[in-house]
Order: C-alpha cells, then sequence, then structure tokens
C-alpha cells in the first residue's frame, strides 16, 4: 500500500493558491502533515478523500486513481474532517450503527458486533447510549474515528484531531491513532508541532500550498543542531530583537520571553546554544532558513 501524490494544485476563485505542486509519497503508518493555518492541509485533506476537485496532478493509492475513481476510494477511506456534526438527540451506538449500514455492513449481526467492537475500541463502550449532544470536545473526536475506522479502510485521513483538546483527551487520542496499525495509511493533518513529534516516523511541512520539506522528524531536527540559538529579552527589547536577527519564535517561559533564533553563528550577544527541536525544524522551514526538502529514507 502507497499513496503517490503528484504535482496537485488547486487555485480557488478569489484568487488564492491553496495548492502549488505539491508531491509525496506516504507509506503505511502515520505520516504527518504539518503548517500553519491556511497552509493548504486541508485542501489536500478534501481533494484526497474525493470532496473537492484538484486543477491539476494525480494521486494513485496502489492501482486506485484517487482523482478519478472516487467510488473506490470511498470504500477504502476513513475521514475525520476538522469540522464535523452529528445529531445531537441520537445515541452514540445508534449513531455509529447507521453509519455501519452507509459503509455497506448489511448482516445485522456483524454489524452489530462491529459497533461494539468499534465503542470498545475508541473507550466509548460505556456511554453508549448517551446522545451525542452531550458528549465532550474529546468524546466527539474518539466517536468521529470510531466512524473513521467502519469497514478496515485502508487510508484514513484526521484533519486537526486534537485542537481544542484538554492535555487528558489529547494523550488519549493519541494513544488511539498510535494503536491503529502499522498496515493502514494514516494522514495527520494538524499545526500542532508535538502530535506529529509523539506519532509520526516520518511528515512534511507545508505552507502557502507548498511542500517546504519532508523526511523523518529526527533527521530533520539532526540537520538543525548547532544552528538553534537562544536569548531571554524584556518585552521591550523584543520587537528590536524580532527585526534584525533571524528570530524563528518566541515563547513565554516562566513569565519571561523567550527568543528562538536560526543562524550558522551566534545570532547576537546574549544568545547561547540550544538543542534544537521539531518546532525548530517547522518553524525554520517557514521562514526559509532550510533547504526545500529532506529526502526520503530508502525503505
Amino acid at each position: 500500500m502507497q499513496l503517490s501524490i503528484r504535482n496537485l494544485s488547486k487555485r480557488y476563485a478569489n484568487g488564492v493558491q491553496a495548492l502549488d505542486n505539491v508531491s509525496l509519497e506516504i507509506a503505511p503508518g502515520m505520516f504527518g502533515l504539518l503548517g500553519p493555518n491556511g497552509a493548504g492541509k486541508s485542501t489536500l485533506m478534501r481533494t484526497l478523500a474525493t470532496l473537492q476537485e484538484a486543477d491539476s496532478g494525480a494521486a494513485q493509492l496502489d492501482d486506485i486513481a484517487v482523482l478519478k475513481d472516487k467510488d473506490r476510494v470511498r470504500r477504502v477511506l476513513g475521514y475525520l474532517p476538522q469540522e464535523f456534526g452529528v445529531y445531537p438527540k441520537v445515541a452514540a451506538w445508534e449513531m455509529l450503527d447507521h453509519f455501519a449500514r452507509l459503509k455497506g455492513l448489511t448482516d445485522s449481526k456483524q454489524r452489530k458486533a462491529t459497533v461494539e467492537a468499534l465503542l470498545e475500541r475508541t473507550n466509548l463502550a460505556a456511554v453508549r447510549k448517551q446522545k451525542l449532544g452531550g458528549f465532550s470536545g474529546g468524546m466527539r473526536q474518539r466517536f468521529g474515528i470510531a466512524q473513521a475506522l467502519l469497514g478496515n479502510p485502508k487510508l484514513i485521513i484526521v484533519d486537526e484531531p486534537t485542537a481544542g483538546l484538554d492535555p487528558e483527551e489529547r494523550v488519549r487520542f493519541h494513544n488511539l491513532l498510535a494503536d491503529i496499525g502499522s498496515d493502514v495509511i494514516v494522514i495527520l493533518s494538524t499545526h500542532i508541532v508535538d502530535d506529529v513529534a509523539d506519532l509520526c516516523p516520518r511528515f512534511a511541512v507545508i505552507s502557502k500550498g507548498k511542500v517546504l520539506l519532508t523526511g523523518e522528524p529526527r533527521d530533520a531536527v539532526e540537520r538543525l543542531r548547532g544552528r538553534i540559538w537562544r536569548r531571554v529579552v524584556s518585552r521591550e527589547e523584543l520587537a528590536g530583537v524580532q527585526s534584525s536577527l533571524p528570530v524563528i519564535s518566541t515563547r513565554l517561559q516562566s513569565g519571561s520571553t523567550v527568543v528562538r533564533a536560526y543562524g550558522d553563528g551566534s545570532p547576537g550577544a546574549g544568545f547561547e546554544p540550544a538543542e534544537a527541536e521539531l518546532e525548530d525544524v517547522y518553524f525554520s522551514a517557514v521562514a526559509g532558513h532550510l533547504a526545500p526538502r529532506v529526502e526520503p529514507a530508502a525503505a
């Protein structure tokens, strides 16, 4: 099973180039698609999920031409969009049973067993009779994964799944995604760097519709060894430092502002070397400090 994306492009009527010759090779397992809001991630996910058309390019899932044979794609697809609606007055098991019917599970005994197994797997069995309108955000996301897993899909797409979740639900959701299996392609589209760092052995950074780099998180971080610098600055200093130095990120830490900058050598007085993190890779790529691509490791 391999998903090959070749030169996908999409320009909206308002002139926004959402995808600009996007090419990716995605093997089974977790693959992280990392980028800021408006980067083109959701456009790519909706295109792969057969919900919208590309202007040009192609995508191939084994022998399935994704952009042309949409019915075949939908039979092997599990999709959890960023926003999905539920019927608030319908119980979880009842809604999942309905989705199972739509997926073609017509045998009542088999369907019941499948629904019960998925509710157990997503830790929702105890609330199976609870109406979906009373679910928390994390419970809704786990229900979304349950419906995405119906029909034993070969391609699973989850779009910004942990946005807005509290830390406990986020960990629970991570564990659920990690348990899906290595023989299925799972694309995790997110702007949360830690989600990719925790879950994905391979990833890509996308911004303004372009793929900026692809590779393994560990290798990408290694490329920044010795090139990340940190300095604690006052609020009054911050604007001047940002305007004059290659600052890639700022964060509050214990009430102080910590600036992280990119450079082959110290970018200025007061900076000290810092251990590189995947977040530094992300910000450095978006800022244009890294080479366009990290070539995929040999399989």
